[in-house]
């Protein structure tokens, strides 16, 4: 029976509903983000709270990063144009294309842990240039995203429409950009503003592929959304400023709930999610550190990985049987 099979009809309905109500994190996180810039800009004499409004600043981009990434479920507003223009607008800060992001995103829903899921890499056979790629994600993983979804994927996956769709926003960005940089040079302060945009994406590259592997990492291949995503439970305060990303297996099963229906998501989808033993961990930080220390994944330490978890919870259950007899 599948997991769409345990939670009824009724309580479906209820969780793919749009509410007006939650998007106003939307303009509060920008709010709260441009606060932490501007701090840091006028924190110069203040190296501590410089730099921590610099990782405030990267810990909110993810925040931002996730409205976007609804955007392309079309799951943020009700009518789809809106979302594409939010998507559109919101990754001007960010360098990459809205159409190449989601393009790609859509197909590691439709194939995730698959050989045509685009955001597989972490799979090889651990070869030299498997544990290049590996490491160097982890290392300068904003600086390969934006190569990624500016040129790499668009220059393999696009054609017609959607390539002229992805260059007229690279054409848009680049208009901004120029202009931007013009009327801060004739004020003098490009170099200061350079400082408070770009700085922050160190933090956010970290972090964003801390997410990104923790998503997915070690998990069974090829065996569909269930089994083949992890759920973080992390904390609230966590689950609250990236909107519920963490609840990462509700969100692959059915796409199409709304970020602020995740958590109840996921209590209806608990028992299914134990009876078939997907993967729900606390912490973002031991899944990364973990997979940082074993690099790059096969087919063999997949299954290898999944045999010990099922042992393990063979084991649990005949702990808990003989302490009931």
């Amino acid at each position: 029976m599948t997991a769409s099979a345990k939670i009824s009809t009724t309580d479906l309905r209820r969780l793919y509903q749009y509410r007006n109500l939650p998007n106003l994190k939307i303009p509060l996180f920008y709010a709260l983000w441009i606060a932490s810039l501007v701090v840091a800009w006028n924190t110069d004499s203040q190296p501590v709270i410089q730099w921590s409004s610099y990782a405030i600043a990267g810990y909110l981009m993810m925040g931002l990063v996730t409205f976007m990434h609804e955007a392309t479920h079309f799951t943020l507003f009700k009518k789809k144009w809106k979302n594409w223009a939010f998507g559109v607008f919101s990754v001007i800060p960010f360098f990459i294309s809205f159409i190449a992001f989601k393009d790609d995103h859509i197909k590691h829903h439709n194939f995730n842990r698959s050989p045509k899921d685009p955001d597989a890499f972490t799979m090889g056979k651990r070869g030299v240039g498997d544990f290049i790629l590996f490491y160097a994600y982890i290392l300068f993983g904003a600086a390969l995203t934006l190569l990624n979804f500016v040129a790499l994927y668009p220059i393999a996956a696009f054609r017609g429409k959607k390539l002229l769709i992805h260059l007229g926003e690279i054409t848009l960005h680049a208009v901004i950009y120029a202009a931007l940089i013009v009327w801060l040079r004739e004020r003098s302060i490009l170099e200061p503003f350079l400082r408070v945009w770009l700085i922050p994406f160190i933090f956010f590259g970290y972090l964003n592929s801390m997410r990104f592997l923790a998503e997915h990492y070690g998990l069974p291949w090829n065996r569909g959304q269930l089994i083949g995503t992890r759920t973080i439970s992390s904390n609230q305060v966590n689950s609250f400023f990236w909107n519920n990303i963490n609840y990462h297996i509700g969100h692959h099963v059915y796409p199409g709930v709304p970020w602020y229906n995740l958590q109840e998501l996921h209590e209806l989808m608990t028992p299914e999610i134990n009876r078939v033993g997907a993967v729900v961990d606390q912490s973002y930080v031991m899944v990364f550190f973990d997979a940082f220390l074993h690099g790059p994944e096969t087919l063999e330490t997949v299954e290898a990985r999944e045999a010990a978890r099922v042992s393990l919870k063979n084991s649990g259950k005949l702990a808990t049987s003989q302490t009931s007899d």
